[in-house]
């Protein structure tokens, strides 16, 4: 489970949560917008209205990126492709989708269904302004919601991949030469030109005085930058795996221990003796749960001597598997799903090995040296 974030509820089946890091943003919106833009262009109001304007412009700006986020997913489930979570934070919102496009054109859509949304709203709020006329407050909120929401169309048509526009040109280089990783290399590059170009942007913004805007569009520069190198590391990671089961990267020696092992028991003569992180619970002949190193970290140390196994681990009815047969990429993103490290092989009811992140990286580590020898 992601400790940094709220869960707010679920929609669609997806699961709607809140990064802390949007609380700053939050914060930083809110000011401001209360003693920057709306007493700038609508003076002579009371302080408290600024302010009550500045919390809920804020929040009805999550809510359209929230809109725009559900525009990806309800396009991608639409394709069977599932969609996790979406999540808001500090730079908008990401909705986590469990799977490549199955085709060009299934990614051209979800690429551009955001940025629809985000017009559309746009369109709704213009619309709104001459309803708006007598009562001012509402007028200015629909007035700067119309603004944002046609500023977010603009960035994210922005050809920068992971950018909308960046996946909509992705999309375009993947119909056209036939082969996803080459578009994803192509647009991923075009991705780190913008992330350096803003940069730039924002270090010139800074020396000229302008240094709050300029550290901002900076640090937007830096993530779009980092994001589209990680896409590119990402698909050539995928490339690695294509191909490739669970069994070829599983370790099979692993450790199985009574249920009534003591954790202090277990720290001594198999953790720390043997460097193993993981193990199997078994009660008698049967497998009843798993223990790791951080199910032993959640027991204080001075209740080892007196808590087993039993106790500490995951359950059986709980514990997360993965048959040897399925795909190396696929029990990545389960790892990756679940927030776990590790993953019992299971097959016929009978665990045969375990998969660790550190076996699939020793694996990828001699995939990778056998190409080079070729």
């Amino acid at each position: 489970m992601n400790r940094h974030v709220i869960r707010l509820g679920r929609i669609l089946g997806i699961s709607i949560e809140l990064d802390y890091s949007w609380f700053l943003i939050f914060a930083l919106m809110t000011w401001t917008l209360a003693v920057g833009y709306y007493p700038a262009e609508f003076a002579g109001w009371p302080s408290v209205w600024y302010w009550s304007l500045g919390a809920i412009t804020a929040v009805m700006l999550f809510v359209s990126v929230l809109l725009h986020e559900l525009g990806h997913s309800i396009i991608a489930l639409s394709y069977k492709i599932p969609v996790r979570s979406i999540t808001l934070f500090i730079f908008g919102g990401v909705a986590q989708i469990g799977a490549e496009p199955p085709s060009a054109r299934a990614e051209f859509w979800i690429a551009v269904a955001g940025p629809a949304v985000s017009f559309a709203l746009a369109l709704f709020f213009a619309l709104l302004q001459p309803l708006s006329g007598g009562f001012p407050p509402l007028l200015a909120l629909v007035t700067y919601l119309t603004y944002i929401n046609a500023s977010l169309v603009l960035f994210n048509l922005i050809p920068g991949f992971p950018l909308d526009g960046g996946r909509v040109f992705r999309a375009i280089v993947w119909g056209v030469t036939r082969d996803l990783r080459r578009a994803t290399v192509i647009a991923g590059g075009v991705g780190r030109f913008f992330g350096f170009l803003f940069i730039v942007l924002g270090v010139s913004q800074v020396l000229g005085g302008n240094v709050f805007n300029g550290l901002w569009i900076a640090f937007i520069g830096w993530f779009l930058e980092s994001a589209a190198a990680s896409q590119v590391q990402y698909q050539a990671l995928e490339s690695l795996l294509a191909g490739h089961k669970v069994s070829d990267a599983m370790h099979r020696n692993y450790r199985e221990i009574p249920a009534d092992t003591l954790l202090q028991e277990l720290v001594d003569h198999h953790i720390l003796a043997s460097g193993q992180r993981v193990f199997v619970v078994k009660a008698g002949d049967d497998v009843v749960g798993l223990v790791t190193l951080h199910q032993v970290k959640e027991v204080p140390r001075c209740h080892w001597a007196t808590t087993t196994a039993a106790q500490a681990m995951v359950p059986v009815g709980r514990m997360k598997w993965i048959r040897p047969d399925a795909g190396l990429s696929a029990a990545l993103k389960e790892m990756d799903s679940d927030g776990v490290n590790q993953l019992p092989v299971v097959a016929d009811n009978r665990v045969t090995g375990m998969l660790t992140r550190e076996g699939i990286l020793s694996f990828l580590s001699a995939v990778q040296e056998f190409q080079t020898c070729r």
